[in-house]
């Protein structure tokens, strides 16, 4: 049995986790922090986990999380690398849902997330935490920094197209939607009812926290740097994301892209690459931990379209800290993890 721990648990984030944990047949969390809910039941916090949990917050403490096998840190970012290096001189491991460890290059990330970063050693030492692309590193990982849930659904749309070089890599274009919760629990003014339903509007097109994560991943992918255009927007909706990603094609005549997703996803168990001419839909995925892909070439020509579909709670944020958790521990990979996407 995996002891858990779980640092910021009244998040989405921390509760997807612990709906998640409550039904995982060989975990069980043992701690969950809250400086502001301290001494506070989950349950009482959280009605849906009404008899999965007798368990109240606490104000984290390093001397407790080191009793468990593995930490989450479901924070804000700056959270983890404040507590990641006693946890890692303890044997801890660390499953990081924050952006603190995802970024290798340290000047870049205190420019993006205007922070100076207190452990830049432990960056050079994380695994960037994306199953499809990390599986072997997680493995033996002691620390691992999640991917995010924007770089999720854009790097297993864009992956085998840069690996195998079908591509141009310096065209490439992302045009992705994103439910209310990606913007955390926090009081909001831009994410009440109010200002968000019945409404569509683009946000970050000058630069967005996630760029420079999507194009490190993309650029290890196309074994070079990339040029990536990104545009989010925030959707009338609670959960989801939904990725349209453009790119050029070198030989428009070259191998049939259905075949060759299908065959470069064929062995992956949250991956689900749909038939030719479907368009997935997030509600397909919601609450569950699969990313649904759809590969277009309209009219023949040079320009593909591939669609990506994720729930950004869970494949691109708490679930796929699970199946990473999975890998980490050597349990099998989907264990925890199979539920079917809520419909509708």
């Amino acid at each position: 049995m995996v002891k858990v721990g779980i640092v910021g648990g009244t998040g989405y984030t921390g509760v997807e986790l612990l709906r998640l944990l409550a039904n995982h047949p060989q975990a069980r969390v043992d701690v969950i922090t809250s400086r502001s809910e301290e001494g506070i039941q989950v349950a009482d916090m959280f009605p849906n986990l009404r008899g999965h949990y007798d368990l109240a917050f606490t104000v984290p403490d390093v001397e407790r999380l080191a009793t468990c096998d593995v930490v989450f840190f479901a924070t804000p970012h700056g959270v983890a690398m404040s507590m990641a290096p006693e946890l890692v001189e303890r044997g801890v491991r660390i499953i990081d849902l924050g952006a603190d460890f995802r970024i290798k290059d340290i000047e870049l990330w205190e420019k993006w997330y205007n922070l100076e970063h207190t452990c830049p050693d432990l960056v050079q030492k994380a695994v960037y935490g994306l199953p499809e692309l990390n599986r072997d590193a997680i493995r033996e990982g002691q620390l691992i920094g999640c991917a995010g849930c924007y770089p999720t659904a854009v790097q297993l749309g864009y992956q085998p197209l840069l690996a195998n070089g079908l591509v141009d890599h310096r065209r490439l274009i992302a045009d992705c939607k994103s439910g209310v919760t990606g913007a955390g629990r926090g009081a909001n003014v831009g994410t009440l009812l109010a200002e968000a339903s019945e409404s569509i509007k683009a946000y970050g097109v000058p630069g967005h926290r996630h760029l420079p994560e999507i194009k490190q991943g993309l650029s290890g992918m196309a074994g070079r740097p990339v040029g990536l255009t990104f545009a989010p927007h925030l959707m009338p909706m609670i959960r989801g994301i939904h990725a349209t990603l453009y790119s050029v094609l070198k030989d428009p005549v070259g191998p049939d892209l259905q075949t060759l997703f299908e065959e470069f996803y064929r062995d992956e168990p949250f991956v689900d690459v749909m038939p030719a001419g479907a368009h997935p839909e997030t509600r397909s995925v919601k609450g569950s931990n699969m990313c649904r892909i759809s590969v277009h070439q309209p009219q023949g020509e040079d320009t593909v379209v591939v669609l990506s579909a994720i729930d950004n709670l869970v494949k691109g944020a708490s679930g796929q800290a699970v199946q990473v958790m999975n890998i980490m521990f050597d349990l099998p990979e989907t264990t925890g993890l199979e539920q079917v996407a809520l419909m509708p």
